[in-house]
C-alpha cells in the first residue's frame, strides 16, 4: 500500500480521520466535480460511505472511536482515488441526485446535472406541473433524472431511453431499488428511434463534449464512458439530432429542456432558435429550454 496513506494510522476518532484524509487529498493533484468539489467534502463522503450513513457526521459522531478495520478500508479507497484517479462515486458505487442515492459504475455517467433543481421545483415556472401527462428522458444513463421525476410526478407517465444496453442495466437496477419498476418505462433506443406518442416534456442531458475538449479532460473523466461524453468536433452531434427530430414527439404546449454544457455557445450560434437559458439558484449553467411552437416553425 502506498506510504502516502500511512498518515491516517494516527487517527483514533472520526474527526481525526476526516482531517487526515482531507490532508492527503489536498496534497494530490485531483479533479473534483463528480459529486463533491473539494477535499473536505470528499473526505466526509468517504467516511459516510464506510459507515453506510446517508448524512454527514455530526459533532458527537465525529468524536467516536474508529471501528476496527476502518483504516484499512479507507486506505483502499484512497489508493483507487489517488493512484488510479477514479472518481469517488465509481469507488463507492453510489451517487446522489435530487437527494436520492443511486447506484453507479463505469457503465454510466456520474450524476451531476443542475437539472436536479428543475425537478425539485416541479419544472415551474417553465411549465405547469399539472399539464405534464407524459415525460420523455433521452439518454437516461443511471436513470437518476427519470426516476427522480417519477418520484415527484406520481400520476405522470415517464419514459426513459438510452442507446447503451449496459447503461439501461444500471437504470433498471436503480428503478428496482427505488420501487419504480412499474413507474418508468425503460427503452433501448437511439434517441427517438423506438419512441412512440407525444410528450409534454422532453428532457435530455446528451453527450456534448467536443473532440478537442475530450483530449484535455482531467484523467478522472477517462473512467466515464466516451459514449456519454463525446459529441463530435463541435459538441453538437446529438443535440442537432434531438432538436431536428423532437417536433413530432411534442404536444402542442410541450417543451424541450436540453443540457448543452460546454457546447452551449456553439448551440446558440448554430441554431436560429429562441432558446431560454435557465439561471440556477444553486449553481450550474448550460441548460436551455425551447417550446414546441418555436421548434415546429
Amino acid at each position: 500500500m502506498d506510504t502516502r496513506f500511512e498518515l491516517i494510522n494516527r487517527s483514533s476518532t472520526y474527526h481525526d480521520l476526516l482531517h487526515d484524509i482531507e490532508t492527503i487529498l489536498s496534497n494530490e493533484d485531483l479533479f473534483y466535480g463528480h459529486g463533491t468539489d473539494n477535499a473536505m467534502d470528499e473526505s466526509m463522503a468517504i467516511i459516510m460511505h464506510l459507515l453506510q450513513s446517508h448524512d454527514p457526521l455530526k459533532e458527537d459522531q465525529l468524536k467516536a472511536s474508529i471501528q476496527v478495520g476502518f483504516l484499512k478500508k479507507a486506505k483502499e479507497i484512497l489508493y483507487q482515488r489517488i493512484v488510479e484517479l477514479k472518481p469517488l462515486p465509481y469507488i463507492t458505487n453510489e451517487a446522489y441526485f435530487c437527494g436520492k442515492r443511486f447506484y453507479v459504475d463505469e457503465r454510466v455517467l456520474i450524476p451531476r446535472s443542475p437539472i436536479a433543481e428543475l425537478i425539485n421545483n416541479r419544472f415551474e415556472p417553465w411549465i405547469k406541473a399539472s399539464s405534464l401527462n407524459r415525460i420523455l428522458e433521452i439518454g437516461t444513463g443511471s436513470g437518476c433524472i427519470a426516476l427522480s421525476i417519477a418520484s415527484i410526478f406520481s400520476d405522470t407517465e415517464v419514459v426513459a431511453t438510452d442507446v447503451s444496453s449496459d447503461a439501461l442495466d444500471v437504470a433498471a437496477m436503480n428503478a428496482k431499488a427505488h420501487d419504480s419498476d412499474n413507474r418508468v418505462k425503460i427503452i433501448e433506443s437511439d434517441l427517438f428511434e423506438n419512441v412512440n406518442g407525444v410528450f409534454d416534456l422532453i428532457i435530455t442531458n446528451p453527450p456534448y463534449v467536443p473532440t478537442e475538449v475530450m483530449s484535455d479532460l482531467p484523467k478522472e473523466y477517462l473512467h466515464e464512458p466516451d459514449l456519454a461524453l463525446a459529441a463530435g468536433d463541435n459538441g453538437l452531434d446529438f443535440i442537432s439530432r434531438i432538436l431536428h427530430d423532437a417536433p413530432p414527439f411534442l404536444s402542442d404546449n410541450g417543451i424541450v429542456i436540453i443540457e448543452a454544457g460546454v457546447a452551449s455557445e456553439k448551440m446558440e450560434e448554430a441554431f436560429n432558435m429562441p432558446f431560454i437559458w435557465i439561471d440556477f439558484e444553486k449553481g450550474g449553467e448550460g441548460v436551455a429550454l425551447i417550446d414546441a411552437s418555436s421548434l415546429k416553425n
